[in-house]
């Protein structure tokens, strides 16, 4: 489990890729700390497992279901990836709950700036615009944002300076490809509603009945 809140911008050392899975190996620092074989880092949103480390670089594998659903393929050697180690139980929880498990990619459409806010504009996949609420949560690459403008298929977010400089979201520009976890609770309110039907079968009513049988009204 992580919280969104990225502890640093690590770079991609070299790779080894595959038709269908790669082997990353990471430069960082914060995150090698009290890194262990097996702990768990979100590179780009994505939850990997340590490998193998040294003092100045970790290893990871992506496997092709992870190869083939996130970004992760698009990268190549040098390039800035966010980092989060899993929050530790003694910590504050600055950020929402991420399960580093994506539900997809999107695609930056637009990037303006406002004051000293950087407004980013995504098409996402049309299936997951039913997890998104105005002032929800959204996970971008790892990083936890609140989306403030829903559109047709489109979410707006806004960074301040901070995440801009401590994370890679304020160097992508129009055309790049983010890594989308959408928030945790939208997915199990929307699958409890729907008894696990998918989007093309029945839903159910939503009345007073429906509610009060579920202790939601008495």
């Amino acid at each position: 489990m992580f919280t969104g809140i990225i502890e640093e911008i690590g770079t991609i050392e070299n790779l080894k890729k595959s038709s269908a899975s790669m082997v990353l190996s990471i430069l960082a620092k914060k995150v090698l700390e009290d890194v262990k074989l097996g702990d768990s880092i979100s590179v780009n949103g994505t939850c990997l497992t340590v490998t193998s480390f040294s003092g100045r670089s970790f290893t990871v594998d992506v496997m092709p279901e992870t190869f083939e659903n996130t970004s992760l393929k698009l990268l190549g050697a040098g390039t800035k990836v966010n980092l989060e180690r899993a929050m530790a139980a003694n910590g504050r929880f600055g950020g929402h709950f991420v399960t580093g498990h994506v539900d997809g990619t999107g695609t930056i459409v637009s990037t303006q700036f406002v004051e000293n806010a950087l407004y980013i504009t995504i098409e996402i996949p049309g299936e997951l615009s039913r997890y998104f609420i105005n002032r929800g949560s959204v996970c971008l690459d790892g990083t936890s944002l609140t989306v403030f403008e829903i559109g047709n298929n489109t979410i707006t977010v806004s960074l301040i300076p901070q995440t801009r400089h401590d994370t890679i979201l304020g160097s992508k520009k129009v055309g790049d490809i983010v890594n989308l976890e959408c928030d945790m609770m939208a997915k199990y309110i929307y699958q409890f509603m729907n008894g696990g039907r998918t989007e093309h079968q029945e839903k159910r009513d939503l009345g007073k009945d429906f509610l009060t049988q579920h202790g939601f009204m008495s």
